[in-house]
């Protein structure tokens, strides 16, 4: 079970725009993440990657946690507001629900669940 201060530090570090290094430090060596019902990335250096692809076609990121934080022993909640500004002008505004199984400090499974309807850039 993750402590206060742990998710806390988590929360900082996506809100920072970490995002590749929260998987670096809060991610078990063979983590899984899902996104909606598709097929699971597994290991942190395959979500590493997949954060920074995401990461260098975006010219900003706005991360945002919507508190308050759900904790049940190992399992965490937390909703999530994104905002990208990709390179081509386009914005892109996302709201999601990250549903994380904890290991002691580490995240060892990540579900998000979302509206795929939202990932359509804006002009």
């Amino acid at each position: 079970m993750p402590t206060p201060d742990t998710l806390q530090r988590f929360i900082a570090r996506v809100e920072a725009n970490a995002h590749a290094a929260a998987c670096e430090e809060f991610y078990t060596e063979n983590s899984s993440m899902q996104e909606n019902q598709a097929t699971p990335r597994i290991g942190r250096a395959a979500h590493v990657a997949a954060e920074h692809a995401v990461m260098s076609r975006a010219r900003s990121v706005s991360s945002t946690c919507v508190h308050p934080v759900l904790v049940n022993g190992d399992h965490v909640v937390i909703r999530w507001i994104f905002r990208f500004e990709w390179l081509d002008g386009s914005v892109t505004q996302m709201e999601e629900l990250a549903y994380q199984r904890w290991e002691g400090e580490c995240i060892a499974e990540e579900t998000f669940f979302y509206d795929p309807a939202q990932r359509i850039p804006k002009k």
